[in-house]
């Protein structure tokens, strides 16, 4: 069985169960970005997105840091392998469970 941390992978699914920050962290995965660059492709305002890093932050999903009045944030790519570990437990049963899934007969 794998182990991990159970708040950790709640955190996590919970995060990307919405949206808005499963594209926030699209964003980040090109790079550190300031708040103003992450909420220039979404249609709210800078603190709705400032709430979803906040999400984002306490789940440790990203981390934040600061430049004079700047918020720049980027991704903790760790935080998420506990979920990865988690999904890739249930991938070998994948092929078996969807086999006849997609066959004529369904």
């Amino acid at each position: 069985m794998v182990k991990y941390n159970d708040e950790n992978l709640n955190d996590v699914f919970s995060v990307l169960s919405d949206p808005t920050r499963r594209s926030i962290l699209e964003i980040l995965s090109q790079g550190e970005r300031s708040v103003t660059e992450l909420a220039a492709p979404f249609d709210m305002s800078l603190p709705a997105i400032s709430k979803h890093l906040k999400v984002l932050e306490k789940a440790g999903v990203v981390s934040q840091r600061r430049v004079g009045r700047n918020r720049y944030y980027c991704l903790r790519e760790e935080s998420m392998d506990c979920a990865c570990e988690w999904l890739n437990h249930f991938k070998k049963f994948w092929p078996i469970k969807l086999k006849g899934f997609f066959t004529k007969d369904n």
